[in-house]
């Protein structure tokens, strides 16, 4: 019980300052990039906090567990993409260890429910159209210091 409350606490401050970021660049409303005198992000923590417990309401442990699999396997799926990107004078190693990283993340990330990818298939489109629509309503702009 309390490594779960560690995990949720952890995805809690983790999701608020990704959306804090995604503010910051645009990539979400202003609003997220907005941070209390406190120096928290209470906008981004709240709607974090109101989306973690809307999927915690859905219910079944099973299918949040392979969901989490196959995010974090598509996200390090796209690391290993980024680093076979790397110019050779910026590679610390072959880029075959990022083929292989790459490849096997991509094979098991559809090992999880048909049901599972096919939703995690459905939110990543859905992101990419979400980052279309964001650039054209809140033009990109370098923040100064957090207010």
């Amino acid at each position: 019980m309390t490594a779960m409350l560690g995990v949720l606490l952890n995805l809690m401050l983790g999701l608020s300052r990704v959306l804090l970021a995604m503010g910051r660049r645009g990539d979400a409303p202003p609003l997220f990039a907005k941070v209390s005198a406190a120096g928290s992000p209470a906008p981004a923590v709240l709607l974090a906090g109101a989306a973690i417990a809307g999927f915690a309401l859905l219910g079944d442990v099973k299918i949040a567990r392979s969901f989490s699999a196959f995010t974090v396997l598509i996200y390090y799926a796209v690391t290993n993409l980024a680093a076979l990107r790397l110019p050779r004078d910026k590679r610390l190693y072959s880029p075959l260890f990022a083929a292989g990283g790459l490849a096997g993340c991509l094979f098991l990330a559809f090992w999880v429910e048909r049901s599972v990818w096919l939703t995690g298939l459905g939110l990543i489109a859905g992101g990419l159209l979400w980052h279309a629509l964001a650039r054209r309503l809140w033009p990109r702009a370098t923040f100064g210091p957090p207010t």
